[in-house]
């Protein structure tokens, strides 16, 4: 059996990428509170905004706000998404920690999701990679359908390959490489993961998979087995994303945690805390948690 990661950092991102999809305006108030709840859970690292035009992502349109009012803990990183140059110096106004930046190995999908070309999407954010170095903010690049495409179907391992490459050479920290459709299995996502890792430091890359096809816990596994030690979860298993048809939410960070937990591994994340943010946010948008392990540790204490 392979040697798995003793530690791993799990990147929160469901007060960004898993609200962005509501359709109703949850107010800053209960953001900053699911912020601050996941921050006293013991998150080294939460997905808090996005600074995107309002008229793309009407629900992030709190972020400057969300950004003034959350109770930091020092050591944390308080992630957000940059698009462009104004998003960026929003971002450095807000003290964000870290900016993201995003392409896709689809070309198809760089398309619908970005209007330009993967080439393009690289260009694009060679401005804000500077500005970020300049100003000492950590950079991440997120991939988007490392995995598949809803668009083109199958997804090369060479076009992630050459993403990496491109967000490594702007001065990235960390690389996500992402599974949009959630349609990755075990295999094929070990091949991936150590292909990439040939172009950029597997202690740099995380592991973003959608539960889409019930797959994320297995993919996050055999990640492990290959060394990855960052993943990205989304508290209840909010979101999805606006541009991909057909894509449920992120894998839920309790399972996440309960597996992790399960297996020995180190998290620094206090699981009970997660499990009462879950239940706080879905009891806010009115329907139950997407979490199996959530629910069921929320069930069991009920008696």
């Amino acid at each position: 059996m392979s040697q798995l990661p003793q530690q791993v950092k799990i990147v929160e991102v469901g007060p960004r990428d898993g609200l962005q999809n509501e359709k109703e305006s949850i107010p800053a108030e209960v953001k900053i509170e699911l912020v601050n709840r996941l921050t006293a859970a013991g998150f080294a690292n939460i997905e808090a905004a996005s600074f995107v035009s309002p008229k793309w992502v009407p629900q992030m349109a709190t972020s400057t706000e969300v950004m003034a009012a959350i109770t930091r803990k020092p050591g944390v990183i308080y992630s957000v998404l940059t698009p462009n140059m104004k998003g960026f110096e929003a971002a450095l106004a807000a003290g964000a920690d870290e900016v993201v930046i995003f392409s896709s190995a689809s070309e198809a999908f760089a398309q619908k999701n970005i209007n330009c070309s993967i080439a393009e999407s690289i260009e694009r954010f060679r401005e804000v990679a500077a500005a970020a170095k300049q100003h000492q903010i950590r950079l991440r690049g997120s991939i988007s359908c490392s995995f598949g495409c809803p668009y083109q179907g199958e997804v090369p391992v060479s076009s992630v390959a050459d993403v990496v490459r491109g967000l490594r050479d702007l001065g990235c920290d960390e690389i996500d490489i992402a599974d949009t459709i959630g349609v990755g299995t075990a295999r094929q996502v070990q091949h991936v993961m150590q292909s990439v890792a040939q172009e950029f430091p597997l202690t740099g890359l995380s592991g973003h998979f959608h539960d889409t096809y019930g797959q994320a816990l297995a993919n996050i596994y055999a990640s492990l087995e290959v060394g990855v030690s960052i993943f990205h979860s989304s508290v209840a298993g909010l979101g999805g994303c606006p541009y991909a048809k057909g894509a449920t939410g992120n894998v839920a960070t309790e399972d996440v945690l309960f597996m992790l937990q399960g297996l020995g591994i180190h998290t620094g994340i206090d699981l009970d805390a997660v499990v009462d943010a879950g239940q706080f946010i879905s009891a806010h948008l009115g329907r139950k948690a997407v979490s199996r392990a959530g629910n069921a540790l929320a069930a069991k204490r009920l008696g």
